[in-house]
């Protein structure tokens, strides 16, 4: 079982930067994909980002150009970088672990809540 911790969110200002981070608790370079994910009140979890274990990278069309995923092995943490944060992305972010062994499985971290004021 994987274990997973977000910390980072907070309150900020619509055009400022916060930076999400996601602990695991084994090895990420053994997880086959990680991801952000998010979840506004009355509204579907929806993805925003996802690295594959080689580092590739995909976006969801509305943060694209102002969100970055990153990870570091040997920190075994996963990282979003959100520069010009806008009202639209105040919801509550969720690290995503994806393993195809022993069986597929997902894993969920508690979330971390970001608010964004206008």
């Amino acid at each position: 079982q994987v274990h997973l911790v977000e910390s980072g969110g907070g309150l900020v200002q619509a055009g400022g930067s916060l930076r999400l981070s996601c602990a695991a608790s084994r090895s990420i370079h053994i997880i086959d994909r990680m991801a952000w994910y998010r979840q506004a009140p009355g509204k579907q979890r929806e993805l925003v980002a996802r690295i594959s274990d080689e580092g590739s990278t995909n976006y969801a069309d509305s943060v694209k150009g102002r969100f970055a995923i990153s990870r570091d092995t040997g920190k075994n943490t996963m990282y979003l970088q959100m520069n010009s944060l806008k009202f639209e992305d105040t919801a509550v972010y969720y690290c995503n672990a994806y393993m195809l062994r022993p069986y597929p499985t997902n894993y969920w971290g508690q979330g971390t809540q970001v608010t964004v004021s206008s």
